[in-house]
């Protein structure tokens, strides 16, 4: 086993399938049994899942909405998404805990590193929705600081793509993978694996990113017993 703790960010784009918005029961069944299967090996597990499929602040701001009052209802949407995974974890037998940066009882309570922890060594899964409770900061920068509060070994980035290239590979098929990368290359290079704070915060608190293709089957599992199939972002 490679990791203790990690912190799995998913995008909320991930969960449509292949519809065009909303939820696949596909997928998230798919991304529930690789959470099973790891929490099964013992791994400390936090999860942080974007709302993109439902809402971005962003686009709200872009059409004239108020920019905090669009970010809020992103935090809202990560939170739809936080509960369905919940459901279904707890479907198929994971003990899970919500928690959120938005403190809405009775649903969920608020997030504390504490109670986070607690409950990660209860060998809970630890879904944490609501961002970071304020405007202005992205899911990716909700995810490193949890990762960070929690003492996560590395962020575990579930994308559709199989790591980090040097163009876009469904764009241009002469892109070519990185299978390593520093902070300060990636920075360098103009790589877009996170958001810049979050990608600050990752490299001043030398808390790794490792970015993967969570939609092929089995692979959260190669991941955190070591098997090298993403990219790793490091020191």
């Amino acid at each position: 086993m490679k990791y203790k703790r990690i912190l799995l960010k998913l995008s909320g784009e991930s969960l449509m399938g292949e519809n065009d918005y909303g939820i696949s029961p596909k997928m998230l069944s798919q991304y529930a049994n690789e959470i099973k299967q790891a929490n099964e090996k013992g791994i400390e597990i936090a999860i942080v899942i974007g709302g993109g499929n439902i809402y971005r602040g962003l686009q709200g701001a872009a059409k004239g909405m108020d920019r905090v009052q669009g970010d809020y209802m992103g935090m809202l949407a990560t939170l739809i998404n936080s509960l369905a995974l919940q459901a279904e974890l707890e479907k198929q037998g994971v003990k899970t805990t919500l928690l959120s940066g938005l403190g809405i009882e009775p649903i969920c309570k608020e997030m504390s590193r504490k109670r986070a922890v607690e409950e990660l060594e209860k060998g809970n899964v630890v879904i944490i929705g609501g961002g970071t409770g304020n405007p202005f900061f992205t899911t990716d920068t909700a995810s490193t600081l949890r990762a960070i509060e929690i003492k996560a070994d590395v962020i575990l980035k579930g994308t559709r793509v199989d790591g980090v290239y040097t163009a876009d590979p469904e764009k241009d098929k002469n892109a070519t993978k990185y299978e390593m990368l520093s902070f300060d290359e990636a920075l360098t290079k103009k790589l877009k694996i996170m958001d810049l704070t979050a990608f600050a915060l990752c490299q001043e608190n030398n808390l790794p990113i490792y970015v993967f293709d969570m939609n092929k089957e089995g692979n959260l599992q190669k991941v955190v017993m070591g098997e090298n199939i993403g990219t790793l972002i490091t020191k």
